[in-house]
C-alpha cells in the first residue's frame, strides 16, 4: 500500500526536483513583489508626509510641482475632452435608450454615476496621465541619474525625494483629479447634448441632472477620490523610483522606462479592481 502510495506520489511528479525549483521560483519572486510593494508604500508615505510640511516647498519645489502639473494636467486636457465626449456619445445616449425602451428612465442616473463617474473617468483619467506623464518622468529623472545631476543635489545637501519625487507625485495627484470631474462633466454634457441634437433624450435637463445627482452618494464621493488619487499617487511613485534606479549609460533610460509603464498600469487595474470589490461588495 504505501508502495503504490509512493509510486502515485512519483508519477504525480510532486516530489520531482523541477517541481520543488518552480515552488522556490514562485516563492522568490512572490518575496521580491512584496518587498517592492512596502517600498513603494514607504516612498509614497514619506512623501505625504513631507508634503504636509509648509517649510518643505521651497521655490524649487513649487516650481517642480508646477511644471509637472502643467505638463500632466493642463496640457491633457484637449485629449481627454475628446475622450470624454466620444464615451459620453456612446454610453450616456445608449444607457438612455435602453432605459427608456425597458421603462426604467429612473435608472439612468444611477447607471450614469456607476458607469462614467465611478469607472469610467478616473480609470481613463489616470491611463492618460501614465501614458504622458509617467513616461515623461521616468524619462528625465533616468536621464537626470545618468548626467550625474542626482549626485549634484546631493552633494549640495539636498534631499532627491523632496526636491525630484515629491511635487511630480502630487502634481500627478492633482492633474488625476482634475482631469477625473473634467471628463465626468464632459461625458455628461457631451451625451446629453447628442441626445437632444438627434431627438433621443427622454428627459428635460432639469430632470436629467436631477436623477443624477440623487443617484450620487457620499460613499461614491470617498470611491470617486480613491480611484482619482490612489493609482495617479502611485504612477508617481513607481515612474520616479524607476527613473531614479537607472544604472549605466543612456541606453538603461527607456527600459526603465517601459518597466514604469507597465508596473503603473498594472497598479492602476488592480487599485481600480480593489476598490470596485470593496463598493459593490
Amino acid at each position: 500500500m504505501h508502495d503504490s502510495c509512493g509510486k502515485k506520489l512519483m508519477w504525480t511528479g510532486v516530489s520531482s526536483p523541477w517541481h520543488r525549483q518552480k515552488l522556490a521560483d514562485l516563492g522568490g519572486m512572490a518575496r521580491e513583489q512584496w518587498a517592492a510593494a512596502q517600498y513603494l508604500a514607504a516612498v509614497l508615505g514619506t512623501t505625504l508626509f513631507l508634503s504636509l510640511q509648509p517649510r518643505r516647498w521651497g521655490r524649487v519645489v513649487r516650481g517642480v510641482f508646477a511644471r509637472q502639473f502643467f505638463f500632466s494636467g493642463v496640457e491633457s486636457v484637449r485629449f481627454i475632452l475628446i475622450v470624454a465626449v466620444l464615451v459620453g456619445i456612446s454610453v450616456v445616449v445608449q444607457l438612455g435608450v435602453w432605459t427608456d425602451r425597458l421603462g426604467q428612465s429612473q435608472k439612468l442616473g444611477p447607471l450614469l454615476v456607476v458607469v462614467v463617474a465611478r469607472e469610467l473617468g478616473p480609470l481613463f483619467a489616470n491611463f492618460v496621465l501614465i501614458v504622458r506623464g509617467g513616461s515623461a518622468i521616468a524619462t528625465e529623472l533616468g536621464i537626470m541619474k545618468v548626467g550625474g545631476e542626482v549626485r549634484v543635489l546631493e552633494a549640495q545637501g539636498l534631499e532627491p525625494l523632496l526636491f525630484l519625487v515629491m511635487p511630480r507625485v502630487l502634481a500627478m495627484a492633482l492633474s488625476a483629479f482634475c482631469l477625473t470631474v473634467i471628463f465626468v462633466l464632459a461625458a455628461f454634457a457631451s451625451g446629453y447634448g447628442f441626445s437632444a441634437l438627434f431627438g433621443q433624450a427622454y428627459m428635460v435637463p432639469e430632470v436629467f441632472l436631477n436623477s443624477v445627482f440623487q443617484a450620487a452618494h457620499p460613499f461614491d464621493a470617498i470611491g470617486f477620490l480613491v480611484k482619482c488619487l490612489l493609482p495617479a499617487l502611485l504612477t508617481g511613485v513607481i515612474c520616479s523610483t524607476e527613473g531614479l534606479s537607472v544604472q549605466g549609460g543612456l541606453t538603461q533610460v527607456p527600459p526603465a522606462a517601459k518597466r514604469a509603464l507597465a508596473r503603473s498600469l498594472f497598479a492602476l487595474f488592480f487599485t481600480s479592481t480593489i476598490v470596485s470589490l470593496l463598493t459593490y461588495s
